[in-house]
């Protein structure tokens, strides 16, 4: 009897690390928001979080010495290429984030696995099935249901949508959910062959070092935050919006399957939204809290419907 009940106990557990997970994804965009109003600019939030990160890992990798144990390919791959998706990523979603709002802009970010499903079919041969095509038309909907239905501070109006903030915050989440998209066709070839916390740490170190040296030469040399309430967001946002939210995740998926880890996950445009209201009094109209519904119903509906697919398909017999 004690075999079903730790089996449980594990699976219980497993579904609260990944709760966790999307929890502290969530606060990203409030921290950021409220870093604004500490007078960061936007291109110094992401680099100094992911800097962070990586001094995080790196003091995590003198505890396990194989995190520094790689390959030039794995060097070239997750490192440089991973490292760029990682510096786009950071610095489009911060300008989602202050152009559109926290909700608009993690609503635009979970576009990411729709561009997975297309792009994975040239570049892996994966399917595209009428539940996939169905999940993004859901996903797309509720995406522009949730942007143009954001009101309060920060955030465009009706009137305003047009405005050179509103398109610059869509480019941004468009280039976030693009460059995530990458990051995550690449651990599909990446994470089989290096680990998780491995690319994780090859991926940030990549992107600290591309941003460290880019933006100086745009004119936007990173600038240390000038109070202490500056800092500790940006702790918040490096140590829990990045390194804690991930450990949950890796936690949650030893114990449960990716695909359900991944429906518990996507609480966090809802922990977004939540926090931007309560917070910022960025808030969302009926229409706007409708289609925030539907992109998290259609993307946690598609993480449960692929894995009942997986499950009910016949096993490949060995050798084939």
């Amino acid at each position: 009897m004690s075999g079903p009940t730790g089996a449980h106990r594990s699976r219980f557990i497993g579904y609260a690390f990944a709760l966790c997970a999307g929890f502290f994804w969530g606060t990203t965009g409030p921290l950021s928001t409220a870093l604004y109003a500490e007078g960061a600019e936007l291109t110094d939030v992401g680099f100094w979080r992911i800097l962070l990160s990586t001094l995080g890992l790196a003091a995590y990798g003198l505890l396990r010495r194989d995190l520094y144990r790689v390959d030039r390919r794995g060097l070239i791959v997750v490192g440089l290429l991973g490292g760029l998706l990682v510096a786009v990523f950071e610095l489009a979603f911060q300008f989602a984030i202050a152009g559109i709002g926290v909700a608009g802009a993690v609503a635009l970010l979970y576009t990411a696995p729709v561009l997975v499903t297309f792009l994975a079919r040239p570049l892996l041969g994966e399917r595209i099935t009428p539940a996939r095509i169905v999940t993004a038309v859901v996903v797309m909907v509720g995406v522009a249901l949730t942007v143009t239905g954001h009101v309060g501070p920060g955030a465009a109006d009706t009137e305003g949508a047009r405005g050179a903030g509103f398109a610059a915050g869509i480019l941004g989440g468009l280039l976030a959910a693009t460059s995530y998209s990458g990051s995550t066709l690449l651990a599909r070839f990446a994470v089989p062959r290096y680990g998780a916390v491995k690319v994780l740490f090859l991926e940030l170190a990549g992107g600290t070092a591309i941003l460290g040296a880019f933006l100086p030469m745009t004119g936007h040399a990173p600038t240390p935050a000038s109070t202490l309430a500056g800092w500790v967001y940006i702790v918040a946002l490096g140590i829990g919006a990045v390194l804690a939210a991930n450990f949950f995740f890796f936690a949650g998926v030893r114990r449960i399957d990716a695909a359900p880890a991944s429906v518990a996950a996507s609480i966090e445009p809802v922990v977004g939204a939540i926090l931007a209201l309560l917070l910022f009094d960025q808030r969302l109209t009926p229409l706007g809290w409708l289609g925030l519904a539907m992109v998290v119903g259609g993307v946690a509906g598609g993480y449960s419907r692929e894995a009942a697919d997986q499950a009910a398909a016949p096993p490949v017999p060995a050798g084939s």
